[in-house]
């Protein structure tokens, strides 16, 4: 199982990350607040969703009572998160030797994004204000003591965090000095003392990424040449310069993941790239001879771009390499990585599984194990004595024997491109009767795709009875560089054929009713909702639109100091709105401009923090509609940014978008 996190390009995580339209101080509310739609005719709209049902929203969206669990870097403790009464999830550490139990890190107002050890008796965790993605690195003691905000800065992001092992520091990387641009930073996660590591100095080409070795020293960078060169620069260890090692178009990719320290060569890195091939691929780099030493990975169809390595213990050796298939693949390589993965596929079958936490020593490892129908289940794997010991079952009162299969499709969009994706399929439909489908673009939309695996949204809908199709339409990632560039100024246009080709193929097997068709989305799969309701009126019943781009011009506008050095990388993503030609489609495909197209119902979701896509976006769909006479259901909550992370206000959500689609079903043919 991939549970690395995904490595993309900067051009990859552009539009999926566009950031932050700062919200007001004041006490004045973001948007128009006359918009939402009062209290009762949501509920009206939640009344809908009748019938007896073995499980409730509150099943697949409420927080796991614990969650998170990792192991210190000793091996002595045991951290997780446990949600209280008032669904605030706290941080606790048990010692395993003595049972203790101590409350480590306290949650308040806002969500504790992330968080882990820095050592054996320090955590870190991050934290931002109602989802404006501000977000500041804390350190705190075991005990909850000596707390810490270690980037105490005003109205700054923080990028990347770099626990550097056996020290009290910690690199990240943040925009203190120009809101535009990131510098690396050195931090006493003790003390909170910071030294400034770099200086990025030029906005026009800025560096755009660091590269540390596991010393946190700094051994290159990538600087972005006019939004659209990617140069890399490697240190000569003798003279410590920096010298060009690769210039690369911004779509191409060339990423040093980390340096082989099992190596005596010190010049040798694990590197990404697709330079010389559709697909990425993981070989072994010599960075002072700028050549290849070796191939370590390459799969035909699918790109592949994470491995983990093991710690000082094991003298840094390569344990596996994983990517996203048709499900996500593990290819192990070291001896100790193989007698694992070889009792775990004994145990656990068809599951995918991952080692998300260990102790230095590699004794006791926590696995999570999961799969279309399984939410997750945490085990401890003792690699001295081979045993494996059931640890917390994340959803208990969801029955795998209950849940509805995901089956991964393929199938030819109009022109003659292979299409994946993945249909959830309730029983009725199993069983030959044709149900009702709730088709979801997923967000980015470049460089993302849809995995498979157990998605709550895709459950939930198939315990009323709706098959979810999600496609991987052209632009998405994984699926090498073709693919994806295939996309590039085709948001709105053939990206939505692919999703409609998709809609067709399901139609086609007889799984779905093709009168009780919705589409619902987040992000881009707001706009790519509201953009199927205007380019195929007669394909859907209704739409949700969560957090989606509805004017491609003020989306365009609304891009923050820092994401301006990317500016003409959008502009081949997207469209250049600077080309009259270019601009006349990009209105085109603007929904707020096609709104005399839309016939069918449509629900408006959005955080007004969002600092990705802003409130304005959601607000002017919702008053040109209403303008022209449509009622439209309009969900707005004070205290969620780019999507809703806390538990009431998703469950309240969910229990709309039921509503909503169960009366526009009922209203088909």
């Amino acid at each position: 199982m991939n549970l690395n996190s995904k490595i993309l390009t900067t051009a990859n995580i552009v539009i999926s990350a566009i950031m932050i339209h700062a919200q007001s101080t004041t006490a004045k509310l973001p948007g128009d607040p006359t918009l939402p739609s009062s209290k009762a005719s949501l509920e009206k709209l939640v009344s809908y969703d009748k019938g007896t049902f073995k499980y409730k929203v509150e099943d697949y969206f409420a927080r796991p009572k614990a969650s998170a669990f990792k192991i210190s870097p000793d091996g002595k403790y045991l951290s997780y998160k446990e949600k209280d009464k008032d669904m605030k999830n706290h941080v606790y550490v048990k010692e395993l030797g003595t049972g203790k139990i101590t409350k480590a890190i306290v949650e308040k107002d806002d969500l504790i994004k992330n968080y882990g050890w820095l050592n054996k008796s320090r955590l870190f965790y991050t934290q931002d204000k109602g989802g404006n993605e501000n977000i500041h690195l804390y350190a705190a003691d075991t005990d909850g003591g000596n707390l810490k905000d270690l980037t105490p800065f005003e109205g700054i992001t923080l990028g990347t965090i770099r626990p550097i092992k056996d020290t009290d520091f910690v690199v990240v990387t943040m925009n203190k000095n120009n809101k535009q641009i990131f510098e690396p930073y050195k931090i006493n996660f003790v003390t909170g003392e910071i030294t400034q590591l770099y200086e990025n100095k030029d906005v026009n080409s800025p560096i755009d990424d660091y590269i540390f070795d596991k010393d946190g020293n700094l051994r290159g960078y990538t600087v972005l040449e006019n939004g659209l060169t990617t140069k890399t620069y490697y240190k000569d260890l003798q003279t410590g310069k920096f010298n060009l090692l690769k210039s690369t178009d911004w779509s191409d990719t060339f990423n040093i993941i980390r340096f082989n320290d099992n190596s005596k060569n010190n010049d040798e890195a694990y590197v990404v790239t697709n330079l010389d091939s559709d697909k990425s691929k993981i070989v072994l780099y010599d960075l002072k001879k700028n050549a290849v030493i070796k191939e370590v990975y390459s799969h035909p169809v699918y790109d592949v771009n994470s491995i983990s390595v093991a710690g000082k213990n094991r003298n840094y050796e390569l344990d596996y390499i994983s990517y996203n298939g048709v499900k996500g693949e593990t290819v192990p390589v070291s001896k100790f990585y193989k007698e694992i993965d070889d009792k775990l596929k004994a145990q656990f079958k068809d599951k995918e599984f991952g080692i998300v936490s260990s102790d230095d020593n590699n004794e006791k490892l926590l696995v999570i194990v999961a799969s279309d129908k399984l939410y997750g289940t945490y085990y401890e794997y003792d690699t001295k004595t081979k045993e494996l010991k059931l640890l917390y079952n994340l959803m208990p009162q969801l029955k795998e024997e209950d849940m509805a299969e995901m089956r991964p499709i393929e199938f030819k969009s109009r022109d003659g491109l292979t299409i994946h994706g993945y249909i959830t399929l309730p029983k009725a439909a199993l069983e030959g009767k044709k149900v009702p489908l709730v088709v979801n673009p997923h967000g980015g939309p470049q460089g993302i795709r849809d995995d498979w695996g157990f998605n709550p949204e895709t459950q939930l809908f198939a315990s009323r009875g709706y098959a979810t199709l999600q496609v991987n339409f052209r632009i998405s990632g994984g699926y090498g560089k073709g693919f994806q560039k295939a996309g590039y100024k085709q948001i709105g246009r053939k990206a939505m054929d692919d999703v409609e080709d998709g809609v067709k193929y399901a139609i086609s097997q007889g799984w779905v009713d093709k009168d009780k068709v919705a589409i619902y989305g987040g992000s881009h799969g707001g706009y790519a909702t509201l953009m199927g309701l205007i380019k195929t009126p007669d394909l859907y019943a209704c739409g949700v639109d969560y957090v989606g781009v509805s004017n491609i011009f003020t989306f365009f506008a609304s891009f923050p100091e820092y994401w301006k050095p990317y500016k003409e990388m959008v502009k081949q993503i997207w469209y250049d709105l600077d080309n009259p030609e270019e601009a006349k489609i990009a209105k085109e495909v603007s929904p707020v401009y096609q709104i005399d197209k839309i016939k069918k119902p449509l629900f408006v979701v959005q955080g007004a923090n969002d600092p990705r896509v802003n409130i304005n976006e959601s607000d002017q769909i919702v008053k040109a509609m209403r303008a022209k006479g449509f009622e439209v259901p309009y969900m707005v909550k004070y205290d969620e940014g780019h999507g809703f992370g806390k538990e009431p206000n998703r469950i309240e959500l969910y229990k709309s978008m039921l509503g909503f689609f169960a009366e526009n079903f009922n209203k088909s043919k």
